[in-house]
Order: structure tokens, then sequence, then C-alpha cells
């Protein structure tokens, strides 16, 4: 018997023509693309809101109050160009200044009642910390003024946006101190307002105050966070 080979072209690859190669790689880098698409709109969708954890969201009080000291209240500026002002030409709402100058944050807490809380506040934006600073009020104190401030008015029914200012304290990190209380308590916070304004000639009236130019980019950078902010409780009315 004769016992013919069996040949064939079985385990054997054709290998891909040139013209198949570069349409592999488009496919591949189109794929990572798409990939890295999906990975950042679930970030963007899953991540926290700084807004969505203010407290008070939903608040049904309707005036918006600037609470602070005389960076509130305008000093070394003229009437009108005061920041609480120029942040109500910005977001287009009126904005009362309830700023007192020389306060610090134990006097603020005796006048919260009258000056805040009796005026249905919707938002206060609490700027505070300066004169503790200047007349060397220890860290732990300021923070439990500041702290007495935004639960009193959170527990009214209204938001809080906390201002935060640096100073060259050697014992306190006020940034820290401001980022706890915002944290702890469900405020939006507002880091370093006074950036680039105090060391820089044309924009401040003496060595720890604005002029109408600082008090202007100050109201600037409140309008942003505030202005959405008014946003995102509106949309939820």
């Amino acid at each position: 018997m004769t016992t013919r080979a069996k040949t064939g072209r079985q385990g054997t690859q054709r290998p891909l023509p040139p013209s198949a190669k570069p349409r592999a790689a488009q496919r591949t880098k189109a794929v990572v693309a798409a990939v890295a698409l999906l990975l950042v709109f679930l970030v963007w969708a899953l991540w926290p809101s700084p807004f969505s954890r203010v407290t008070n969201l939903g608040s049904h009080g309707a005036s918006v109050i600037a609470f602070g000291d005389s960076l509130t209240a305008g000093y070394g500026a003229s009437s009108g160009q005061d920041y609480p002002s120029r942040l109500s030409s910005l977001i287009g709402e009126p904005v009362v200044n309830a700023g007192v100058s020389g306060d610090t944050t134990e006097a603020a807490v005796a006048r919260l009642e009258q000056d805040v809380l009796t005026r249905n506040p919707r938002i206060v934006i609490v700027g505070l910390g300066g004169n503790d600073f200047l007349h060397g009020v220890d860290g732990p104190s300021s923070e439990a003024h500041l702290r007495t401030i935004v639960r009193r008015i959170e527990s009214g029914g209204a938001m809080v946006v906390l201002l935060a200012f640096r100073f060259p304290s050697i014992t306190t990190s006020y940034e820290k101190l401001y980022a706890r209380v915002a944290h702890d308590e469900g405020c939006l916070l507002i880091p370093d307002v006074l950036h680039g304004i105090l060391n820089d000639p044309a924009l401040k009236s003496d060595e720890i105050h604005p002029n109408a130019r600082g008090y202007q980019l100050m109201a600037e950078r409140i309008a942003g966070p505030v202005g959405k902010l008014i946003r995102k409780a509106n949309a939820g009315r």
C-alpha cells in the first residue's frame, strides 16, 4: 500500500498586507482616545462639586450680605467703591454691606443677630480675621468664633461664603484655619482674596487696606464663585 504525504497550509499564517498595519494602529489609537474621554467624563460627572456641598443650598432667604471688618466696609476708598458695592454690579444682585472697621471675630459674633440674621439672608459672605491677627488673638480662639458665626448663620437657613486671607503669622496657619472651617461647616471657600493686592502700591490705600482698584479686584475674585453658587441654588428651586 502506498501512503501519500499530506500537505496543507495548517499552522501557516499569512502576513498582514502593508496597508492593514496603519489601519490597525489607527483603530488602537481611536480606542485609547475613546477610553480616555470616557474616564474624563466619569471624573467630571462623579467628582463632587464645591457648590453642591454648600449647606442650605436650597435657602429660602432673600438677601446677599457681606459681613466683615474694614475690608468689607471699604476703608480707604470712597462711598460706592467698596467690594460689596462693586460685587453687586458684577452679579446683578443687591449686596448689603455689613462691614464694621476694627471688628474682630469676637466682636462680629456680638452683632451677628442685628446686622445679619434679622435681614432674612440667603447668602452671607464672611470676611473676618485680619484684626484678630493684628491684635494677637490666638488661632484657636479665632477659629472658634468663626465657627460660631458660620453655625448661627446656617442654623438660620442661609448659605455661607467664607473669604480666606493669608497673614504672616508664625503661630497660626490662617489658610488651613479657613479651609478647616469651610470643609467642616459646609461653606464655599474663596482662598487668598487679597493675593497680590497689598504688595502692589497701585492697589492699596495704606499698608493693610486696598484702594478702589484693589476693592474692584476683590469683587471680581468673589463674583465668579458667588455667581455660580447663585445659579446652582436657583437651578434647584
